[in-house]
């Protein structure tokens, strides 16, 4: 991640963008899991419900430096992203993951060199049904983040813009 990129700069130098939804922030819901605090990449999205065979299988897929963001419905019954999937996130080249769901490994999960955010631990495991649907518009925490958008996290938290951003010149120190 460029050490000039941060979201309250991108919200600093964008708020027409915010304003008219170009710039979709996420709210402030989710934690940090991953090794990796600061994070970017194009988008891949997978829609599953307490199930993450789908999860899975992108995630062996070479990564490309992507994000994967994964609707889980804000379940907080079953973890649907644990070590062994952040390991292969790793070794498959991916930026990082964002669930709207839990999480479990956390040990595992720290240890990866992915970006992981989630809305809590949960120690149960998933479902292995195989459901899903993978590279479509969805929802997460009252946001649409598309296939081919572009998510931005930091310490202070997470974006998704349409077009890759580019920062300026930093402009002073507002906010800060």
């Amino acid at each position: 991640m460029p050490s000039s990129m941060s979201i309250c700069d991108f919200c600093d130098q964008h708020p027409e963008a915010i304003s008219t939804g170009l710039l979709r922030v996420l709210p402030p819901l989710f934690r940090n899991f991953g090794r990796l605090q600061s994070f970017y990449g194009q988008v891949s999205t997978v829609q599953c419900f307490e199930d993450n065979g789908l999860v899975r299988a992108v995630l062996g897929d070479a990564g490309m430096a992507r994000v994967l963001v994964v609707d889980g419905g804000g379940s907080m019954r079953h973890a649907l992203f644990g070590g062994n999937l952040a390991a292969l996130a790793a070794r498959s080249g991916w930026a990082g993951v964002v669930i709207d769901g839990c999480v479990r490994d956390i040990a595992e999960i720290a240890a990866a060199p992915v970006g992981v955010r989630a809305l809590a631990a949960m120690p149960m495991p998933p479902r292995k049904q195989g459901a899903g649907q993978r590279d479509l518009a969805i929802r997460i925490q009252g946001v649409t983040v598309r296939p081919g958008d572009w998510l931005y996290a930091d310490a202070d938290g997470m974006l998704v813009s349409a077009e890759p951003l580019h920062m300026g010149h930093r402009s002073g120190s507002a906010g800060k």
